[in-house]
C-alpha cells in the first residue's frame, strides 16, 4: 500500500529540468535508494517529498496522516542546544517540556524549593502528554548512537552533528524516513550501525547514497534520477548495475536507428524540384515528428575527465617511522593519539588509514608528512615529494569565489602537463558548463563541491596525492572513475575513506588504528583488514555488511581423542526422490527468474498498472528465496551422502 506518490512532477533549476513529468510511490515497508548524478536534483526531490520544498507543477500524494522526518546533507540546530534538546526537538509540540524536565534533574539536587516545584509541575505535565514514554525513547535513541545528552551540539564533530540529526528523526518513530547521504562523516562502525538500523526499520525509507555497499546492504528497490526521469530497478545495486548496462545499450541501439532515419529524411526533403513536386504529405509530418523527438532528447551526460598530473618522481622512500609517538593535553589529561608506531612508505603505495572518527587519522597523516612533530620517536622524509591535498571540509574553497577563480587565479589558462589548456574547457572537463564558470562557488552542490575541489587539485603537479574524505557527496560514477585513475596513478596515494568499497578497489596496504593509540599495517583494502585484524577486535561486520564470520574454535592435541568421526546416514525412500528432483526443480524456477528479470528490466513494463508491477516484484522475491532453499535443501542431502 503506498504512503506517498508522486505525479506528472515537474521542477527546473535555471535552463535545467530537474524533474520532467517524473512518477514515484513508495510503499509500506519499502526501502528505496535513490540514486543519480551529482546536481541532477535528488536532494530537490527529497524536499518535495517531505513538504519542505515546492514542484513548478505536478502533484505529491501523502496518506492521511502520514508522519515523516527528513535528514538533510547539513543538519542544522539551534544554537546552544544541548544533544537532548537536539533529539527531543523531533517529537514536536512536547519538547520543550521535557528539555526542561532534563535541566532541573540537574539543579534539583541543590535542594531548591523553587526548583522542586517547577519539577513536580513538569512531570504533571509530562504524565498529561504521555511523557515518560516519550522521555525514555529520547534516552534510548541518545544511548544507542553513543551521544552524550548533556554535550553542546555546536561543539560535536560532523560525524556527531549527523548521529544527533539521525536521533532526532529516529526518535518520532516516522512512518516514512527521508535520509539524504547520512553515511556522510560517519565511520565505519557508524555506518555498519546505521545498516543493521534500517534493515529492521519498521516504516518506509528513502536514502540518497553513493556508499554502494550500503545500498546492497539496506536497498529493497533502486530509483535512479536520469535526465529529468524516474526509473525503478527492483533489488539490491549489484542488480540495478546489470539491468542498467542493458537499458543503455537498448538506449544506444535505439538512438542510433532514430538517428540513422532523420538523417535519411533529411536527404529526402532536400532533393530536386522534381521530387518536391510530388512528395508525400505524411512524410513530411514524420520528418516534423523525428525532428522534434531529436530536439527532445535528453543526452547522457558525458563523463569526468579525470587526468592527474604526476611531477617529478619522488626519491624510492616516502616517508619511514621508527617508534613514533604522540600525545595532546586535554581537559581529562593526556590523550595518546600514536603510541610506538612504525612504517616505511615507499613510491608507489597506496595506503588506505581506517579508524573511527577522532582516533587520530589526520594527525598520524600529518606525522608521515613530516607537518607534524613526534613527541618520541623518529621520521625520516624521502627527496623530491610534492604533496597535493583533499580537505574533507573543503576549506580550500572560498564560497564567493568564482569557479575560475578557484582553478585558476588571476589566469584565464590552466597548465596541464606542460600544455596550456582554457579554465572554461577545464572545468568541462569535470562538468560543469561553461555559463557556469563564473558562478560562485556558493551555488553548487555538494558533490559539485567536491568534484571542484578534485578539479584544483588535478590542475597541479604532484607526485603524494592526501585524499582526505574524497568521496563523500560524489556520485557513483565519478566514484568509479576516480578509483580507476588512483589505480593506474605511479605516485603515492594516503586515502582516509569509509566507504568500504572504495577502499577495496583502491588501496594496496591499511594502517588501523586497535584503539588506545595503536596503530597497525596490514596487507590489502578493508576485506583484507577484517579477514587479518585478531579475533577480539574483529568488526561486527564483514565488508559485504553481513555478519561476520567467528574464528572457528581451536582443538587442542590433548582433544583429538574425544573427537568422533561423522557418522554417514543413508537417504530415505523419500529424500532420495526428492534429492533427483531438486536439480530439475530449480533449472525451471531459474527460467522464471530470468524471465522476470528481463520483464523488470523492459521500460515498457513501467507503464502497466502499478498492481501488476507489484506482483511481479513480489513474485521475482519468492522466486529468488524458493531457488535459495532449494539450494540448501540439495547441500543438506548431498552431505547425508
Amino acid at each position: 500500500m503506498p504512503v506517498i506518490s508522486l505525479d506528472r512532477a515537474c521542477l527546473a533549476y535555471g535552463h535545467v529540468a530537474l524533474l520532467d513529468h517524473a512518477a514515484l510511490q513508495i510503499d509500506a515497508g519499502e526501502r528505496v535508494g535513490l540514486i543519480g548524478r551529482n546536481g541532477s536534483g535528488k536532494s530537490s526531490l527529497l524536499k518535495a517529498l517531505a513538504g519542505l520544498g515546492t514542484l513548478d507543477d505536478g502533484e505529491v500524494w501523502r496518506e492521511p496522516g502520514l508522519s515523516i522526518a527528513y535528514v538533510p546533507q547539513e543538519p542544522e540546530f539551534a544554537s546552544h542546544d544541548t544533544v537532548f534538546e537536539a533529539v527531543a526537538a523531533g517529537l514536536g509540540e512536547v519538547a520543550r517540556v521535557l528539555a526542561d524536565y532534563h535541566e532541573i534533574t540537574h539543579k534539583v539536587g541543590a535542594g531548591d524549593t523553587a526548583d522542586m516545584e517547577r519539577m513536580h509541575e513538569l512531570q504533571t505535565q509530562l504524565e498529561a502528554n504521555d511523557g515518560w514514554r516519550l522521555n525514555s525513547r529520547v534516552e534510548q535513541a541518545i544511548s544507542r548512537l553513543a551521544l552524550d545528552g548533556d554535550a553542546r551540539v555546536d561543539a560535536l564533530s560532523g560525524g556527531g552533528k549527523k548521529r544527533v540529526a539521525l536521533a532526532r528523526a529516529l526518535v518520532a518513530e516516522p512512518q516514512l524516513l527521508l535520509l539524504d547521504e547520512p553515511t556522510n562523516h560517519l565511520d565505519v562502525d557508524g555506518i555498519l550501525w546505521l545498516e543493521d538500523l534500517l534493515r529492521g526499520y519498521a516504516g518506509a525509507i528513502m536514502v540518497i547514497t553513493h556508499d554502494r555497499v550500503f545500498l546492497d546492504g539496506v536497498a529493497t528497490r533502486i530509483v535512479e534520477l536520469d535526465r529529468g526521469k524516474l526509473v525503478s530497478f527492483p533489488g539490491s545495486f549489484a542488480a540495478y548495475q546489470e539491468r542498467k548496462e542493458f537499458m543503455l545499450n537498448e538506449e544506444a541501439l535505439a538512438n542510433a536507428r532514430a538517428d540513422k532515419m532523420l538523417a535519411q529524411e533529411e536527404i529526402w526533403i532536400r532533393k530536386g524540384v522534381e521530387a518536391r513536386r510530388t512528395r508525400s504529405v505524411g512524410r513530411v509530418q514524420r520528418l516534423e515528428r523525428l525532428r522534434a523527438a531529436r530536439a527532445a532528447r535528453r543526452e547522457q551526460q558525458g563523463k569526468v575527465e579525470f587526468k592527474v598530473v604526476r611531477g617529478d618522481a619522488s626519491g624510492k622512500l616516502v616517508a619511514e617511522l621508527e617508534d613514533v609517538s604522540k600525545r595532546f593535553a586535554t581537559a581529562a589529561g593526556d590523550k595518546t593519539v600514536v603510541k610506538d608506531f612504525s612504517c616505511r612508505i615507499q613510491r608507489g603505495d597506496k595506503v588506505g588509514l581506517i579508524g573511527a572518527n577522532g582516533t587520530g587519522k589526520t594527525t598520524l597523516l600529518r606525522l608521515i608528512l613530516g607537518e607534524l612533530q613526534p613527541d618520541a620517536g623518529k621520521v625520516q622524509l624521502g627527496s623530491r615529494i610534492e604533496v597535493a591535498y583533499f580537505d574533507q571540509f573543503r576549506a580550500q574553497l572560498d564560497p564567493e569565489a568564482p569557479l575560475c577563480e578557484v582553478i585558476s587565479p588571476g589566469s584565464d589558462y590552466v597548465e596541464i602537463g606542460g600544455t596550456k589548456k582554457h579554465v572554461i574547457g577545464y572545468l568541462e572537463d569535470f562538468l560543469f558548463a561553461p555559463q557556469r564558470a563564473r558562478s560562485p562557488v556558493k551555488s553548487l552542490s555538494g558533490g559539485e563541491r567536491n568534484r571542484l575541489l578534485l578539479a584544483r587539485l588535478f590542475a597541479r603537479p604532484a607526485n603524494v596525492l592526501v585524499l582526505d574524505e574524497p568521496t563523500n557527496d560524489l556520485d557513483i560514477e565519478t566514484l568509479e572513475l576516480l578509483e580507476a585513475l588512483l589505480q593506474d596513478y605511479s605516485g603515492t596515494v594516503f586515502l582516509v575513506s569509509h566507504d568500504r568499497a572504495f577502499l577495496d578497489n583502491v588501496v594496496t596496504q591499511t594502517i588501523a588504528s586497535e584503539g588506545g593509540g595503536q596503530w597497525k599495517e596490514y596487507v590489502g583494502g578493508y576485506s583484507d583488514w577484517l579477514r587479518q585484524r585478531p579475533a577480539g577486535g574483529a568488526a561486527r561486520f564483514d565488508a559485504t555488511g553481513g555478519p561476520d564470520a567467528r574464528p572457528a574454535s581451536k582443538v587442542g592435541a590433548g582433544d583429538t581423542a574425544k573427537i568422533k568421526p561423522v557418522e554417514r546416514k543413508k537417504l530415505s525412500f523419500k529424500e532420495q526422490r526428492e534429492l533427483e528432483q531438486l536439480p530439475a526443480r530449480i533449472a525451471a524456477l531459474e527460467v522464471e527468474q530470468a524471465a522476470l528479470q528481463g520483464r523488470l528490466a523492459d521500460p515498457a513494463f513501467y507503464q502497466e498498472p502499478a498492481e501488476t508491477q507489484r506482483q511481479a516484484q513480489e513474485r521475482l522475491a519468492a522466486v529468488d528465496a524458493e531457488i535459495d532453499s532449494a539450494l540448501l535443501r540439495w547441500e543438506a542431502l548431498e552431505a547425508k551422502v
